[in-house]
């Protein structure tokens, strides 16, 4: 979750008063990201990779801080592609994309917490799952650095898979 949404949500200055009042956050965090927060500089990090560099959460802080309940499950009815470009004009495409098995997190692509004691069972195929959301409406998005545009179109996005 980028500083841009935190600030949209209105989550932007109650993260930064715990920060700034000694809370820690998740040690994966860049420190660019807290020097930003402690310096109320909303403006995005980005990696050299073109990747944004965004705030890092300990699990229960998505609850205690920002009040958002973690979802045990979950019921899926259409699946949205998004890419941020920042010179785009936000629109839908027909960018052909479908769900595959990078699309999820395993043990080779999620570090942050990493199963030092060995009590993860063992991953699980996704084949099953990627067929089922195959099948799913779907809809490619592109977005950009423009809240309210890009809102629009997610808006219209998420329309055309209910």
């Amino acid at each position: 979750m980028g500083f841009g949404l935190l600030d949209a949500l209105g989550w932007y200055e109650p993260v930064r008063g715990r920060v700034r009042a000694g809370e820690r956050m998740h040690p994966t965090q860049k420190q660019a990201v807290t020097d930003a927060l402690l310096a109320g500089d909303r403006t995005p990090l980005w990696k050299k990779s073109g990747a944004e560099m965004k705030p890092q959460f300990f699990p229960d802080q998505l609850e205690i801080w920002l009040g958002l309940t973690p979802a045990t499950e979950g019921h899926a009815v259409g699946i949205l592609f998004p890419e941020i470009a920042p010179e785009a004009e936000p629109a839908l495409t027909t960018a052909a994309r479908g769900v595959t098995d990078a699309d999820f997190f395993s043990s080779a692509t999620e570090d942050r917490y990493p199963d030092v004691f060995g009590l993860l069972p063992s991953e699980t195929s996704t084949e099953d799952l990627v067929s089922r959301l195959t099948r799913l409406p779907h809809q490619s998005l592109t977005m950009n650095h423009d809240p309210e545009a890009s809102t629009a179109v997610l808006l219209e996005a998420t329309r055309s898979v209910l």
